[in-house]
């Protein structure tokens, strides 16, 4: 997803219906979707040697992952229909890579 948003932030949005059409919204979806989820998995390569950094990083992932889900169901609480498109998958998708995220500690 990282690669895909750097270099087409248009497909990163297409399952959602939005399109970023201005260089501003294309700049936000490669800072957060590109720059943002590469560092990730830089962090979680470099800390592979140390284990104290490492589960440090794997909670924080974790951590974030599960925020990411928790947003989504407040959205669900809000409009109730949002789980049953792209919004569901991601929902379930972000909670499994939470949970293996901690598993792997």
């Amino acid at each position: 997803m990282g690669l895909a948003a750097l270099v087409r932030p248009a497909f990163i949005w297409a399952p959602f219906g939005v399109a970023p059409t201005t260089p501003e919204s294309r700049s936000e979806v490669r800072a957060v979707y590109g720059g943002f989820g590469l560092a990730i998995a830089a962090l979680l390569v470099l800390t592979d040697g140390s284990d104290t950094l490492r589960d440090g990083a794997l909670v924080a992932v974790a951590v974030s992952l599960f925020g990411m889900a928790a947003g989504r169901l407040v959205s669900a609480l809000v409009e109730p229909r949002t789980l049953l498109r792209s919004p569901g998958f991601f929902l379930v998708l972000e909670v499994g890579l939470a949970a293996l995220t901690l598993a792997a500690r």
